[in-house]
């Protein structure tokens, strides 16, 4: 089980939850409910090392970051 903190820049927003795997699908699904404008394709970069990662809009702008704790 991991537990993830999420923050969204634009939106001002933060939360977290607990997973069972960590993979985009699951990602864009905690996501998704929290977003304000239309984007349907999501992206993520991670860093293994530093257990975090951004989430970017399709365009590669970054919208927020989240971390495993």
């Amino acid at each position: 089980m991991f537990k993830i903190e999420f923050y969204l820049e634009s939106e001002k927003k933060y939360w977290s939850t607990e997973i069972h795997q960590l993979n985009s699908d699951i990602l864009r699904r905690h996501i998704y409910p929290k977003i304000d404008a239309n984007l349907y394709d999501l992206q993520f970069s991670y860093s293994e090392l530093d257990s975090q990662g951004n989430i970017l809009s399709e365009h590669g702008v970054k919208l927020g970051t989240f971390k495993i704790t």
